[in-house]
């Protein structure tokens, strides 16, 4: 089993290469790189397979790892269809959400009622440590809204710990599934947990 210290050296290394990998995959399809980043691609992966293989029992670092997985498995599709659109002469993924961008112009928003509580972010859970994608949206989420209204932000630990709790709690009172909903009203933000019964049929 390997030590705590040498899982977050490895982690942080992950963490490094995929942004390295990010960069040089939109390099390639910018059409500033003449090849894409195999080399990179598989340093990472491979440091993926290690880390998947590795018992990490410290939760933090587990959860660190899930949402780097997460993060590179999401990239890997988006990746992969650009390849093959480009083998095809097709636009692909990247050029055909800035063409969509540009084509739309955005429309001019009235401003919100501020003595009407605004739904900013709903996210549902069953096991938090299995959505670390919806669960780093939702702190992501919560964090831009008290900024906003100069709020002070909690650590991510810290807020993971209470939604895992929250989630628990409800599920042991029957509750199979918990949404959590950031909103805003009268200049203060709020986090609510409430439990979804699910449907019956």
């Amino acid at each position: 089993m390997a030590d705590t210290p040498e899982i977050e050296r490895n982690l942080a290394l992950l963490e490094s290469e995929l942004r390295r990998l990010e960069a040089e995959y939109n390099m390639y399809f910018a059409g500033r790189s003449p090849r894409p980043p195999v080399e990179t691609r598989r340093r990472v992966d491979q440091l993926v397979r290690r880390l998947d293989n590795t018992a990490i029992t410290n939760y933090a670092d587990r959860f660190r790892f899930s949402t780097l997985q997460a993060r590179f498995m999401k990239f890997l599709d988006l990746w992969d269809r650009g390849l093959r659109a480009r083998e095809e002469g097709r636009p692909g993924p990247f050029v055909s959400g800035r063409a969509s961008r540009a084509e739309k112009p955005k429309e001019p928003t009235p401003p919100p009622d501020p003595h009407t509580e605004q739904v900013l972010h709903v996210a549902s859970f069953t096991d938090p440590a299995r959505e670390p994608v919806k669960l780093r949206q939702l702190y992501d989420r919560l964090v831009e809204a008290r900024k906003s209204v100069g709020e002070k932000t909690v650590a991510f630990d810290r807020f993971v710990h209470t939604v895992a709790e929250q989630v628990r709690d409800l599920k042991e009172q029957g509750v199979p599934e918990v949404a959590f909903r950031v909103g805003m009203k009268d200049g203060k933000v709020s986090l609510t947990a409430k439990g979804m019964k699910g449907n019956q049929s």
